[in-house]
């Protein structure tokens, strides 16, 4: 991914190249599943991006070690675990994961969706940070949202 200084950056989901990405081995449980992604856009503090992400047919474990949210683009895909019975989940269905979270994958023929991940800070230094960057609006406030008059010309 190049390295952006725009603000606003924009793709088109179906014409990103993806590269392998393979699942860990002791995680599938069946088939040949075959993984490719390629991460679209980060956050400038790292602790944010995003992601497509395709896979062949088969069955796998998954283990979030981060917030993950998706949003399923092709494909269908039977999600379960230990808390929840399978369930399918299909084009335009969203999905939250917490971190921390286990799915039991099913991948029927093919699955696309692009990937929201957000890796959580402490409470604590997630606290300071909020509190500095009020401070900083309130000390160097910015233009502000333009009128609602002025919006889309």
């Amino acid at each position: 991914m190049p390295v952006s200084h725009q603000l606003i950056e924009a793709t088109s989901a179906a014409a990103v190249q993806l590269t392998s990405s393979p699942i860990t081995s002791s995680w599938i449980i069946a088939g040949n599943p075959v993984a490719l992604s390629n991460v679209l856009s980060k956050s400038k503090d790292g602790l944010a991006w995003t992601m497509i992400w395709q896979c062949s047919e088969g069955v796998f474990n998954w283990y979030y070690d981060l917030d993950e949210t998706i949003l399923i683009l092709e494909g269908s895909v039977v999600l379960e675990n230990a808390t929840i019975p399978p369930t399918r989940y299909g084009p335009g269905d969203v999905v939250f994961f917490k971190s921390g979270a286990h799915a039991i994958w099913h991948v029927e023929g093919h699955v696309r969706k692009i990937a929201f991940f957000r890796r959580s800070q402490p409470v604590l230094l997630a606290f300071v940070l909020r509190a500095c960057s009020k401070i900083k609006r309130t000390l160097i406030p910015g233009p502000g949202p333009a009128p609602i008059s002025d919006r889309g010309k």
